[in-house]
This record gives C-alpha cells, sequence and structure tokens, in this order.
C-alpha cells in the first residue's frame, strides 16, 4: 500500500498577490518570478516561498518567526520593481501564445524585438546558456494589439507569394528547357525543308537559281 504523503500546514505564513502587469495572467511567467526572487534568498529559506496561483507564499514553523520576519523583508524587497524584469523565452511564448519556432523566426526576421541576452548556468551542470530576453512593457504592447495573429497572417500570405513564385519560376524553367531541345530558328527550319524537296541538287545544277 503506497505511503500518504503529509502536508503539514505551516503555522506562520505571509502572501504576496502579484499583480496582471506583472505575470501577464502567465502562470509560467508566475514562476519565473518566484525564481528569481527565491535567488535573492539566504539558501536555508529559499524552499520556504512557493508559488500558488497567481501569488507567493512564505509558510515557515512556529519556532522560525525571526527568519520568518527576516524572510518578509527580504521577498519584499525582491518584489520592489519586480514588473521590469525581463521576460525570458518559455515566459514570452506562454504569454503571447507561440511556439519555440515563431520565437526564434519572429526575432530572426526581427518582428519580435530583442531586449539583449542572459547567460545562466543550467542546475547541476558546468554548461552555460545564452537566450534573448525581453522587454516587458514590448510583451504588454505586443499583447494587447494582438501582434501574433498579425504575425501568423503575414507569414501565410508570405508562404502563398514565396509557392507563386516558386510556381512561375519552375514554368520558365520548362520552357527554357523545352526549347534547349528544338534549338532551330525559323530561318533554318525552312532551309532543313528546302534541302528535304526532292530533285533539288538537281534544279540547282541547272542554274536556274542564277
Amino acid at each position: 500500500m503506497p505511503k500518504r504523503k503529509i502536508i503539514i500546514t505551516p503555522a506562520l505564513v505571509e502572501t504576496w498577490t502579484l499583480s496582471p502587469t506583472v505575470t501577464f495572467g502567465s502562470s509560467v511567467r508566475a514562476k519565473g518570478i518566484l525564481l528569481e526572487v527565491r535567488a535573492r534568498l539566504p539558501l536555508n529559506v529559499r524552499k520556504s516561498l512557493d508559488v500558488s496561483g497567481m501569488a507567493l507564499v512564505l509558510g515557515m514553523a512556529e519556532d522560525c518567526a525571526d527568519e520568518f520576519t527576516s524572510t518578509i523583508a527580504a521577498v519584499t524587497r525582491a518584489l520592489d520593481g519586480i514588473e521590469s524584469l525581463p521576460v525570458i523565452p518559455r515566459e514570452i511564448q506562454d504569454i503571447l501564445g507561440m511556439s519555440a519556432g515563431e520565437r526564434h523566426r519572429w526575432l530572426k526576421d526581427g518582428r519580435l524585438p530583442s531586449a539583449g541576452t542572459r547567460t545562466v548556468r543550467l542546475s547541476g551542470r558546468a554548461r552555460q546558456i545564452t537566450f534573448h530576453v525581453f522587454d516587458p512593457r514590448v510583451v504588454e504592447d505586443l499583447l494587447d494589439r494582438g501582434a501574433v495573429d498579425e504575425w501568423r497572417e503575414e507569414d501565410i500570405a508570405a508562404r502563398a507569394e514565396n509557392r507563386r513564385q516558386a510556381s512561375y519560376r519552375a514554368k520558365i524553367s520548362r520552357s527554357l528547357r523545352t526549347a534547349a531541345k528544338q534549338p532551330k530558328t525559323a530561318e533554318n527550319q525552312i532551309d532543313a525543308a528546302a534541302n528535304d524537296l526532292r530533285g533539288w541538287d538537281e534544279f540547282d545544277v541547272d542554274g536556274l537559281l542564277r
């Protein structure tokens, strides 16, 4: 029989509700903010802070009152100005409802403006990764005006135009190949027809053309 997980409700609890201007309604963004705030806390209390919906929740045992008070102050400081925290790739994909492929394509063609890059070390690994981050106010503007839908329509139109041009180029190529197989000009065709006339050589010898 599987063991039941016993959940102990902490005696000391503090909650910080994250506003829509911070999370854009994204649970992925809320989790990213949690990780950002945790990184600014002492190691021994980081796991005491968690996310529930669109709120950060700090929970500690009753005998940790002093630590609880100092952690509240640290979290409050960390959240000051958090609305300016750059948006990372997985967050912008969730906020704007785009795929990783779309993000790469629109970043490359300039429609999705980058706010710079960030380098982090993967947890438990020596390797570092560098990725683009995005200005939250730019993300807000893109969300408000439905930019992703516009870009998708533009991409559909561009693909249709590319197919039309490819079809036209293929048609021209086929015409050129056909012409290459029939190199005779109209003049050459007349000469060839004349050479096929019966008795032409004798007619020419008789001097009737002079």
